[in-house]
């Protein structure tokens, strides 16, 4: 699309296999139970998009919307395209049957339970945002795939999936015909304004997939990227006067989780990771790097938050969580 060989595009598919997906900003380690996907043969990938981790099989239909962020049809600020895009989701579900609505940040909900899941990211000089019309569930393995801290915490996180997330057939009963899911799916997307024709993926495209995406995603150095890039915070902690390993953990819109290696109060090495979305990408890189070497008070460290996240358009939490989380890292550390 940045070389001008294809269109703006939306994709409709569904997986042939099951596998897992984590966000961008997880860590793949604390997020997803690696042994248990090895065990039972489950692939596990990064998508470039923020968001939490999910177990996705073929009773979920997948939307993607790739489009040039210059196009007239794409809202320049990141809950403005959820809010514009899902309204498509919406009418697919309420073509279908269900009472569905759109809830901020990157939700749709049929009586206040989550039906639809989505997520966006940037690439260069086009947009990416993904979700899924949801046919069926199945709960144990969307829980089962997770890292817990233990398994009554399990038993916890699968009451409460259940009580909080639906699908088309618990909702109707059935299943309607997949065709009838795309097509009601492909209105709405026509009754935001898209004018859709039938397409095909080029052999350029099949070309780039084989040589450059493939490649990539498969991986280690992507799957792994939170624990190449900062290898001394998900090692064995090793305490020493005044140097210590915190976590804290903040669950506002999304979830925050920082990880820091603490030397004299200063920050000596940091990781923030979670389910929020944060554009662009590259910038939370550099707020962490930024943060090294500064001391743990407010003063110091509200400036430097501040002037990273400037020009960055973060949904999951505002800059004064980060703040509260960093300050707290010197209440909970070990030593």
């Amino acid at each position: 699309m940045s070389e001008g060989l294809a269109p703006n595009t939306v994709i409709l598919c569904r997986p042939q296999k099951p596998y897992v997906c984590i966000g961008y900003f997880q860590a793949v380690s604390r997020a997803v139970d690696l042994d248990y996907c090895a065990r039972k043969g489950l692939p596990v990938i990064r998508r470039i998009q923020g968001g939490g981790a999910c177990y996705l099989d073929h009773n979920q239909l997948f939307y993607q919307v790739i489009a040039r962020k210059d196009s007239p049809e794409i809202p320049r600020k990141l809950d403005e395209l959820f809010r514009k895009f899902l309204f498509a989701t919406v009418h697919a579900y309420r073509k279908l049957g269900v009472d569905a609505e759109y809830k901020p940040v990157n939700d749709v909900v049929a009586r206040g339970r989550k039906i639809s899941g989505n997520g966006v990211g940037e690439v260069g000089d086009t947009v990416i945002l993904v979700g899924n019309i949801i046919m069926d569930l199945d709960y144990d393995e969307m829980v089962r795939v997770l890292k817990v801290p233990d398994e009554k915490f399990r038993d916890k996180l699968a009451k409460s999936m259940r009580d909080w997330l639906t699908s088309l057939k618990e909702e109707l009963g059935c299943v309607p015909p997949i065709g009838e899911i795309k097509e009601a799916l492909l209105e709405g997307y026509e009754r935001i304004g898209l004018d859709l024709e039938p397409g095909a993926i080029l052999p350029e495209e099949e070309e780039i997939y084989r040589k450059a995406v493939l490649p990539k995603h498969k991986s280690r150095s992507w799957l792994f990227m939170h624990e190449e890039e900062h290898p001394q915070l998900f090692g064995k902690v090793k305490v020493m006067g005044g140097v210590y390993v915190a976590e804290v953990v903040k669950k506002k819109r999304k979830l925050l989780r920082v990880v820091a290696e603490i030397a004299h109060r200063r920050i000596r090495d940091i990781s923030i990771e979670g389910d929020f979305f944060l554009e662009p990408r590259d910038a939370l890189r550099k707020l962490e790097n930024a943060l090294k070497g500064r001391e743990l008070s407010e003063g110091e460290l509200k400036g430097v938050i501040r002037e990273c996240l400037k020009e960055t358009e973060v949904l999951g939490f505002q800059a004064e969580d980060l703040l509260e989380a960093l300050l707290e890292l010197k209440s909970v550390g070990h030593g």
